[in-house]
């Protein structure tokens, strides 16, 4: 079969708002790459592309890839998420495979023939990413600042309960954390962790958790297994717990960072029928109190006993909650907490200097300003993200 040409989007129009991404535009662009293959993406002329992933602060050095790999993972399972990796070259081992047998391994996933899945599928796949990278740039809410907050981490002196308390907050992806007893991992009420590859909180931990053989093969998938026998015991396996229930569990490979549990808080409620969760306000406060609870009565059961806890923005990214919303949320039941007395050692996390500043704005007492659109939405992300994301970057799931 004759290779397929390339073509590059230079002379196409760009967006006409400097802070949204253009559908139509986008589109072209995955074209363009479609056909070229993700090993020659340095080469090309993306403008879209590029201008989405400068909106939604990917790093530099990767920004296309990673907004693509993020946009592909809130496809969220089934054919589409599939079809959509190998036709963008994202499933492993498929990064230098030729524009053609891409494209005919995405028609096997939908069972059609190559003509057709060029025809009809293929356009739809490529309108979905787009859609997704789309709502990634919408969930940002801002033009990045031109100059990023220094350093990656922060101590802070937050007033709460009557009194300042230090906190720790940490500008970097999840899984770099170091020498932190306990991180606190949103989930969804199933206890389902998604795929490693993904780039949420819970897929980042798992991911880092996980110990591999010399040649990079699984070998053991910790935290995952872990929370799979925590649901047998409590007969919960295939079925939803109540939103703001904890499952505690070990932290895998993470031990040889120093961190030594993971409490998966269940938070998003999956709506029936779609790839969307609903987060409450609510839950996310009582998730966290579920937390701190936990790590009372596990204190001293480990020794030293365990001390630090790190809290992501839970419920913001795919959850739909804004940083505000997040952050006043988890801080009302570290607060509660702190009024009876507990003296944990207290770390927030995020990937990004947008949310960080917000934070330490909100807890300095200068004032609390909403980094995106204050709305309680459920959207169909990372979950981002988080970061990571959730805050996630977007992953938070």
């Amino acid at each position: 079969m004759p290779s397929e040409p390339v073509g590059h989007t230079s002379d196409g129009p760009g967006p006409a708002d400097p802070a949204s991404a253009d559908h139509a535009s986008v589109v072209r662009d995955l074209g363009v790459l479609r056909r070229a293959g993700i090993v020659r993406l340095r080469s090309l002329e993306l403008p879209a592309l590029a201008h989405a992933a400068a909106l939604t602060g990917q790093p530099p050095s990767s920004a296309v890839e990673q907004l693509l790999r993020q946009a592909v993972a809130r496809l969220d399972g089934g054919s589409l998420q599939e079809a959509a990796a190998y036709t963008l070259g994202l499933t492993p081992g498929t990064r230098d495979w030729p524009g053609a047998d891409r494209r005919r391994r995405a028609a096997g996933v939908y069972g059609v023939s190559v003509e057709r899945h060029r025809k009809y599928h293929e356009p739809m796949v490529l309108n979905q990413i787009a859609e997704q990278i789309v709502q990634l740039v919408q969930l940002t809410g801002q033009v990045p600042p031109d100059e990023p907050a220094p350093g990656t981490h922060r101590a802070l002196l937050a007033r709460a309960a009557g009194r300042t308390v230090p906190v720790t907050l940490h500008i970097h992806p999840v899984d770099l954390l170091r020498d932190v007893d306990v991180i606190v991992s949103p989930a969804n009420t199933y206890f389902a962790l998604p795929e490693a590859y993904k780039s949420s909180v819970s897929a980042s931990l798992r991911r880092a958790g996980a110990r591999r053989g010399l040649t990079g093969d699984l070998v053991e998938d910790g935290i995952r297994d872990e929370l799979r026998e925590w649901a047998a015991r409590q007969h919960t396996s295939g079925r939803p717990v109540l939103p703001g229930t904890v499952a505690a569990t070990g932290s895998g490979a993470l031990a040889e960072q120093g961190v030594r549990r993971i409490y998966h808080a269940a938070v998003a409620v999956p709506r029936a029928g779609t790839n969307d969760y609903d987060v409450l306000p609510a839950d996310v406060t009582r998730a966290v109190a579920r937390a701190l609870t936990t790590l009372a009565e596990e204190r001293d059961r480990f020794d030293p006993p365990l001390r630090s806890v790190c809290l992501p923005l839970v419920g913001s990214g795919r959850g739909g909650l804004s940083y505000q919303q997040s952050l006043h949320a988890l801080w009302a039941a570290v607060e509660a907490e702190l009024a009876r007395g507990a003296d944990w050692d207290l770390h927030l996390i995020v990937r990004r200097a947008a949310p960080a500043d917000l934070i330490t704005r909100t807890l300095t007492g200068d004032g609390a300003v909403g980094i995106r659109p204050d709305s309680a939405r459920s959207a169909t992300s990372p979950p981002g993200v988080l970061e990571q994301g959730n805050e996630t970057d977007p992953p938070t799931r």
